[in-house]
């Protein structure tokens, strides 16, 4: 399917320079946090962004901050670039500290903010989807039975491994039958951990899953942020119509390994090679030069800026204490419940 050629005339410069900005941060904020998981800071498990910027930098332009977002465990750029969340706490949930979004309990896989509208990383594949359903299925409930004047849609992140998880089909049909306010995201990078999509899928084209369902749906060029934006606002709008559910299948490719662990051997250097020439801040920075929107200096004063606040974000991680022990039972239950005694 051809993708839309891009008319970047119906941009500003303040708007474009933002997305640049915010692209600029989720790759220096991965090379960082990739750097001091080698300097054991970060431990565990640590899935980087790195390649997919204009995914979460896309989507985020094209919906509402009021919007609930839900994504698996590669969510540092969706929470992000949540209106109002600073590198700092994302940084600190990293480190495991206590200043962290999720109090140092979560880390890289579990990163969490009610507070804006960003309900989990989640690292059971596919666990995310219905829960994204059941959050679109609330908003329905409070609009028809409660009578609360509720126009969110729930943007649900998933990766192109999850596509094969049951859990997929059965929210989408679910989604559908009902009408449910839900915008289905698919960043299909290509590879499910180490697993190429064309070696366990019969269905390529992603996107196409969603017809079985008379789901409307389409793939996107994901290295694109402009076509991102137009693509998700166009879906959004739909949803938010009351229309039901939409599906986009974001065409997008991680440089790293599935996580820190993964020596991506599974994959030849000149494929990688091939991607990164389409990578999505140099599109962007192509985009600005040959419409003679930003210089040069302009691009690089914007990457000094953002290394400057991700030299915070290390900064405020590095000051955060570690949780107590005594922690651990906090955020479990509502509680309290007299079976758990302070010793």
């Amino acid at each position: 399917m051809a993708m839309a050629q891009v008319d970047i005339s119906q941009y500003t410069k303040e708007q474009l320079l933002k997305w640049m900005e915010q692209m600029l941060l989720l790759r220096r904020f991965e090379e960082r946090a990739a750097q001091y998981y080698g300097m054991q800071k970060i431990k565990g498990f640590l899935h980087l962004y790195i390649g997919q910027e204009a995914v979460a930098v896309g989507v985020e332009a094209a919906i509402r901050p009021t919007d609930p977002v839900i994504s698996a465990y590669r969510e540092h750029g969706h929470i992000l670039v949540r209106p109002g969340v600073e590198p700092g706490p994302i940084m600190a949930e990293l480190f495991g500290k206590r200043d962290g979004c999720s109090k140092g309990k979560g880390g890289s896989m579990h990163m969490f903010s009610a507070e804006h509208h960003f309900y989990g990383g989640h690292a059971i594949v596919g666990g995310q989807i219905p829960i994204g359903t059941g959050i679109a299925f609330a908003i329905k409930y409070r609009n028809e039975v409660l009578g609360v004047k509720d126009e969110s849609i729930c943007i649900t992140y998933l990766g192109d491994g999850a596509v094969r998880q049951g859990a997929f089909h059965e929210a989408l049909n679910m989604a559908m039958t009902w009408k449910l306010p839900v915008l289905y995201v698919i960043e299909n990078n290509r590879y499910a951990m180490g697993t190429a999509v064309e070696r366990v899928s019969n269905v390529t084209e992603l996107y196409k899953l969603a017809c079985a369902y008379e789901m409307p749906s389409e793939p996107v060029d994901g290295m694109d942020v402009i076509k991102v934006y137009e693509a998700t606002k166009k879906a959004a709008e739909h949803v938010r119509s009351g229309k039901g559910p939409y599906l986009l299948e974001m065409l997008t490719y991680r440089y790293r390994g599935h996580s820190m662990a993964d020596p991506a051997k599974y994959r030849t250097k000149e494929e990688v090679e091939k991607y990164k020439a389409k990578d999505p801040i140099l599109i962007l920075k192509s985009y600005l030069m040959q419409n003679n929107i930003a210089s040069v200096e302009e691009i690089d004063e914007i990457d000094k800026k953002v290394k400057e606040k991700v030299k915070e974000a290390i900064e405020f991680a590095e000051k955060s204490p570690f949780p107590e022990p005594h922690e651990l039972w906090e955020d479990v239950y509502v509680g309290p419940y007299p079976f758990i005694k302070e010793d």
